[in-house]
């Protein structure tokens, strides 16, 4: 195998970890869950089960991919005992990573289509959600349209990748961040001086009992329990991989707070673009239970840029946004995939990208199809696009994150004492001994809940 590249510095990997979890879901699916649950108590919510579900998660991630020196392809494999079978996990881990792209690069060429409508002009004719809804039908009907966005997004991404971590992923990746949020600042101080901004505002920060009762207290707990589990993309190795690259010199709890933090920054200052918009131009609709998805991007939240003045030029800067924000998880998980292939065959970086831009496409084509050709077909209710968001959201990334938690922290595992160490090795924040019975008993149980909860949804 050639030898392990690293990283150019402590803020690529930081960057590029932030970038891997600051995704589509992220961006447009948390005020839109918050707009569904009440606000203010939901946020309060979800920050505390992010403290208490995705830090400790991550640590692991990060552990294992710093102790192995590998990706998901083989790190279990360096750190096992000799008989165990752990490593049975980089199955479970690098089939989530192209079922996530099977459907990720198909919503993320939505929102390719929809700058460049935005930058044409031709959009603007569009006012209302109904007749956005219209045009997002025939958008996603056109298969020609289609296939060429999911192979320009699927192209570009890999291409990057084909270029190194340092030359391709790393530099690309931090010009995208740093944009990214530039763009997301600028976005957030223009609507929160739209006249409905104040009433957005109480509504997304102020805390209401009101509220919280009406959208139902399990609901909203276990909603926030949901979005504060999937947020960080936890559970195929994609942040593991990024561990991988770094050195000893800093502590991984430190590193996982930063990568946290940049990430709920991003998604708590979507929330102050949605909710001013929302309570200037649509009345104080924001979304319902049902509606959490991309549509509502598309439609309704396309139809305030559309009242707005200047709308043109904020919905260009909000897909161009999203853009950024899309492609940053392609690259990082393209990034897992590649080095998945590099520690298993004797290919060169730029030929596995290469091979890989074929494979994607085809695999890509059942999601493509569902929308158009196949439209008819289901499994379960669920065209392939739906199912395969639901088989990685519902089943890789929870199982993922509980096997990673139970390697970590038991005997019959990496081992607790191994972990501890790989965990607190550098400077920085360190993970303190007693939090030992809560990663051991409580988290995994709190994951299995988790893992059932879309059972009883």
């Amino acid at each position: 195998m050639n030898q392990r590249e690293k990283f150019g510095s402590r803020l690529g990997f930081i960057l590029i970890s932030a970038g891997c979890a600051i995704g589509l879901g992220n961006v447009y699916r948390f005020p839109i869950i918050t707009g569904a649950y009440g606000g203010a108590f939901f946020v309060l919510i979800y920050l505390g089960f992010l403290i208490l579900l995705g830090l400790p998660v991550m640590c692991c991630e990060l552990a294992v991919g710093r102790g192995s020196q590998r990706s998901i392809a083989n790190s279990f494999e360096v750190l096992e005992k000799k008989g165990q079978k752990w490593h049975w996990m980089k199955y479970l881990g690098i089939g989530g990573n192209y079922l996530l792209m099977m459907c990720y690069t198909t919503i993320a060429s939505w929102m390719l289509i929809y700058f460049c409508k935005y930058v044409t002009g031709s959009i603007s004719v569009y006012k209302t959600a109904e007749e956005l809804g219209g045009l997002f039908g025939a958008t996603v009907s056109n298969l020609p349209l289609q296939l060429i966005s999911v192979a320009f997004t699927t192209v570009l991404c890999l291409l990057v990748c084909s270029f190194g971590l340092q030359k391709g992923v790393e530099r690309v990746t931090k010009v995208m961040m740093v944009i990214l949020f530039v763009l997301m600042i600028v976005l957030a101080v223009y609507c929160c001086t739209l006249d409905g901004a104040g009433e957005g505002l109480k509504f997304y920060l102020v805390p209401s009992l009101d509220k919280l009762k009406e959208a139902g207290v399990w609901t909203t707990i276990s909603a926030a329990m949901g979005q504060s589990f999937f947020t960080l993309s936890l559970g195929i190795g994609s942040i593991a991989i990024f561990g991988s690259y770094i050195g000893k010199d800093r502590s991984l709890l430190g590193e996982a707070v930063t990568i946290t933090a940049l990430d709920t920054s991003i998604a708590l200052m979507a929330g102050l673009i949605v909710f001013p918009a929302c309570f200037t131009y649509n009345g104080g609709q924001t979304a319902d239970a049902g509606s959490v998805g991309a549509t509502f991007l598309l439609t309704t939240l396309s139809s305030i840029f559309n009242s707005m003045p200047g709308g043109r030029i904020i919905g260009a800067l909000f897909f161009l946004f999203m853009i950024f924000a899309a492609y940053s998880t392609v690259i990082a998980v393209f990034e897992n995939i590649v080095s998945f292939w590099m520690e298993n065959t004797k290919l060169s970086r730029r030929t596995i990208s290469f091979i890989n831009m074929g494979l994607m496409m085809v695999l890509a084509l059942p999601a493509i199809f569902s929308l158009n050709i196949w439209g008819d077909i289901t499994i379960a209710g669920l065209g392939f696009l739906d199912l395969e968001d639901k088989l990685v959201s519902n089943l890789a990334l929870p199982v993922g994150s509980l096997l990673y938690v139970l390697f970590c922290t038991s005997r019959y595992g990496w081992g607790w004492d191994k972990f501890y160490a790989e965990v607190n090795t550098g400077n920085g924040l360190k993970l303190p001994k007693w939090l030992k019975p809560y990663m051991s008993y409580v988290l995994p149980v709190i994951i299995f809940i988790v893992l059932l909860m879309p059972l009883f949804g």
